[in-house]
């Protein structure tokens, strides 16, 4: 199946016929993948993603208090980055925020604030194996990354006003951090709700892809129950029928407003589309569930869908 596809001239892929193929192709690799968690990341990596937050968060009275965790913070990356967004946008509000994930040792290296400005091809592999062994910056910098560079999607101009640059090491300004909380927890743990309280904002992206399908379903619901309710749930880079499953089963109001700019916002997920596990099918608005399927954002605290929804959304995936 793999062969076939690489194989098919791109003008075809685009067609019906070649995107039911890719469904097919990718409903065969996420059954057969061997999935794993990874720490890559970027900054600014979705930058519709971002502009709907500086929307949401505008429509909050001047100087509330607002309540937000991260999930799955990795390196850091989106934490710095929202919190840029948001302090950018309002820097009235309380911001509280909770940057959530299950290793000490990168939560830390998130914490610190510290990354190497190197791409990752300046580096040799004896370089980084010696960087790993001594727990060096360069390490947890390029870990996982491959051949992408954390900041590769920044100009010049926002690296210099999110970092204090020296030599080749970029340290995240004091403004930024202000106002974070570090925290080892794992998602799908039921106790996360009272180690944090209940949130305006949850955003839990890009990491349950790499559950498999029941692990990701249990540990949604989960997160769904952080949110207080009319408070808002980010989450992309996840099977959709996971995601549409609860949506749908706890009552998730979809926010449309950019939400084909946020489906294709983040071009390493979608151009990994069919062949990886972790890639987006292209956005389809013929589907009569288009919009609850590829919204990246809900709203929490609808009444769950009745019996007849359900049944519809079960009818549009055969």
């Amino acid at each position: 199946m793999r062969r076939i596809w690489r194989h098919l001239p791109a003008s075809l892929r685009l067609l019906p016929p070649g995107k039911a193929y890719g469904r097919q192709l990718h409903r065969f690799v996420r059954l057969h993948a061997d999935r794993k968690q990874y720490f890559a990341t970027f900054f600014l990596r979705n930058r519709p993603e971002m502009e709907l937050m500086r929307r949401l968060v505008d429509q909050r009275p001047p100087g509330s208090r607002l309540d937000m965790t991260i999930l799955a913070c990795s390196k850091g990356a989106e934490v710095y980055s929202m919190m840029w967004v948001i302090r950018s946008a309002r820097p009235d509000l309380q911001l509280n925020m909770h940057a959530v994930d299950i290793s000490q040792e990168i939560a830390d290296f998130a914490a610190n604030g510290v990354y190497l400005l190197d791409s990752p091809d300046e580096v040799t592999r004896a370089e980084e194996e010696a960087a790993k062994r001594r727990g060096e910056v360069s390490w947890n910098t390029f870990r996982d990354q491959g051949a992408a560079w954390m900041f590769e999607r920044m100009s010049k101009d926002e690296i210099d006003g999110m970092f204090e640059v020296e030599g080749n090491r970029a340290s995240v300004r004091p403004w930024l951090k202000q106002g974070i909380t570090w925290l080892c927890a794992d998602a799908g743990d039921s106790k996360l709700r009272e180690a944090i309280g209940l949130q305006d904002i949850v955003m839990a992206n890009r990491f349950l892809c790499h559950m498999k399908p029941p692990e990701a379903l249990s540990c949604l619901r989960n997160i769904g129950r952080l949110v207080k309710p009319g408070g808002y749930l980010f989450v992309s880079g996840l099977d959709l029928d996971v995601r549409t499953t609860v949506a749908l089963e706890m009552g998730w109001k979809p926010v449309t407003d950019l939400i084909r700019e946020i489906h294709e916002g983040d071009d390493s997920i979608r151009s990994a589309w069919p062949m990886d596990y972790w890639g987006l099918e292209p956005f389809d608005d013929r589907r009569p569930d288009f919009q609850i399927r590829y919204a990246s954002v809900y709203q929490v605290g609808e009444a769950p869908c009745n019996d007849e929804e359900f049944a519809s959304y079960e009818s549009s995936r055969r």
